[in-house]
């Protein structure tokens, strides 16, 4: 049997997934508050971003002059792509403060159901405007026309694109801040 009529399925490891855009994959990020990549994740372009908020928190690792390495955030800022019972709880038994702003379908469910408001208010709102740091890290990384275009056929050769551009990142940031 030739290839094309039974195409093999993408291996899971390979974060290729179809969207409307055809078969792309997306990356799930931390930076720090300067802009440096801190942990990602790639997957398929079909996989929701709530279910990945906690893989990608988890990989978490900086070092420190002195003790165990740091893996715990102070505070999370997330997108609206990144709200549920399940991660908000999961933060909140870490003890990590978030500011997520919730869908409004949810918001919607939440008027019809009473329970614990979820406090968006001003004070949230200005914490929220620093979330632009996240932005401008993957206008960092897109730079780099590979990863912004994933020429990459592997998720190997991927991970190693990013781990090399987020290297450079974290190389200029320390230039800037030490001169």
């Amino acid at each position: 049997m030739s290839n094309h009529k039974n195409p093999r399925e993408e291996p899971p490891d390979h974060g290729i997934g179809r969207s409307r855009g055809g078969l792309t994959s997306k990356v799930h990020l931390v930076c720090d508050g300067r802009g440096r990549p801190l942990s990602w994740v790639i997957t398929g372009a079909n996989i929701n971003d709530t279910t990945m908020m906690t893989a990608t928190l988890e990989q978490i690792h900086v070092p420190r002059a002195v003790g165990r390495p740091r893996r715990r955030p102070d505070r999370v800022l997330a997108d609206k792509g990144y709200p549920s019972k399940k991660n908000r709880a999961w933060l909140r038994e870490r003890k990590i403060a978030a500011t997520i702003p919730e869908r409004d379908d949810q918001i919607a469910h939440r008027r019809r159901k009473p329970g614990r408001p979820i406090d968006f208010g001003e004070a949230q709102q200005e914490r929220y405007k620093g979330r632009n740091v996240v932005e401008r890290c993957f206008n960092k990384l897109k730079q780099w026309r590979g990863i912004a275009m994933r020429s990459d056929k592997t998720a190997r050769s991927y991970r190693a694109a990013i781990a090399l551009a987020a290297t450079l990142i974290w190389i200029k940031t320390d230039l800037i801040h030490t001169a």
